[in-house]
């Protein structure tokens, strides 16, 4: 009985540990992240660089994020929040031409979609179409968010995006 109860122990310490093991390294990141869910963690690194004013080290992260939403939106195409993401990366690297192109593209499968219509609102005043960024605003009004609030205060000239 006791030789039972040690094995079923031993058994369960070794599941336990092999599971834990599977889903995640010392970092604790998954090594089977989806190219999307890769592309998300080089984006939020560019942030933190951009943050310090590092914009060499956030550009590289840029363009390693936007090859992997690139992959993304080729084996899972016409998916909002890849194309808002897509949107985001070509914009922070200058391309806004490109940038508009993944926002509006995300805009026709999700009209609504928060992140889209603030950061495609954000390249409006980047590029100096106010009455446009208005519009992204006008759509964000109900939303009670965080997303209404940044385009606001960007439109209104009393701050900079942060992203």
């Amino acid at each position: 009985m006791l030789r039972k109860i040690i094995i079923t122990f031993t058994l369960l310490i070794t599941l336990s540990t092999n599971l834990y093991a599977a889903g995640s390294t010392e970092s604790g990141s998954s090594k089977n992240k989806t190219n999307y869910e890769k592309a998300i963690i080089y984006i939020k690194s560019a942030k933190k660089f951009e943050k310090k004013n590092k914009i060499k080290k956030a550009n590289k992260k840029y363009e390693k994020a936007l090859k992997l939403l690139v992959k993304s939106n080729s084996e899972k195409p016409n998916q909002a929040d890849t194309l808002n993401y897509l949107g985001f990366t070509t914009r922070k690297l200058g391309d806004y031409e490109n940038g508009e192109k993944y926002y509006l593209q995300g805009l026709s499968i999700e009209p609504k979609h928060k992140g889209i219509n603030e950061y495609l609102g954000e390249l409006y005043v980047a590029t100096n179409r106010i009455n446009l960024a208005k519009k992204r605003l006008e759509v964000l009004k109900d939303c009670n968010c965080e997303e209404f609030e940044e385009l606001k205060e960007i439109i209104a000239g009393n701050k900079k995006s942060k992203y």
